[in-house]
This record gives C-alpha cells, sequence and structure tokens, in this order.
C-alpha cells in the first residue's frame, strides 16, 4: 500500500495523526469539530482514535484509516471518471 508509506514519511513515523493536521492537511474546507460532526454522522467514514476514555481526550486519526480512506477516495474517483470517460484508469 504505497498511500500508507506516503502519510508514513509525511507525518515522520507518526502512527496516530492529531485531528488539526488531518484537517488542515486532508479536509482543508473544515474545522475540527465540524469534522468530528461529519464523522459523527457517517457524512465521513473514518474512525477516530481517542488516546483515552474521558471526551475531552485527544483525538486523531490512525494512519492506516487515512490511508485506507484515501485509497477509497481515489477509487470512487477513478471509477466515476470511468463512467463518465469510457477510460480505464487503475487498471
Amino acid at each position: 500500500m504505497k498511500t500508507l508509506f506516503v502519510l508514513m514519511a509525511q507525518y515522520n513515523g507518526q502512527v496516530v495523526i492529531p485531528l488539526d493536521r488531518v484537517c488542515k492537511d486532508y479536509f482543508t474546507h473544515l474545522t475540527t469539530d465540524m469534522f468530528q460532526r461529519k464523522v459523527m454522522a457517517g457524512q465521513i467514514k473514518i474512525p477516530i482514535t481517542r488516546m483515552e476514555a474521558s471526551q475531552k481526550s485527544a483525538k486523531g486519526v490512525h494512519i492506516t484509516d487515512l490511508a485506507e480512506y484515501l485509497d477509497k477516495q481515489r477509487a470512487a474517483a477513478i471509477k466515476e471518471s470511468n463512467q463518465l470517460n469510457g477510460a480505464h484508469w487503475g487498471n
């Protein structure tokens, strides 16, 4: 999975990426609070990891979950492009 290796380099091997960094890097149109609300509503399908059981605990996204999410978004974009253009990206 190439995406995972790119993310490992981008985040210096950090396993759980803080939500503010995920938003800054990949969801630039959302605040951290808006991102969390969309995840909880099922509009963005990516798990949020809590460092502790507390509601005020630090939250982030596991690097593997972020890689899988990005790969799924790419696959959906390729499928849509192939349907629109008859091309065969990603094969």
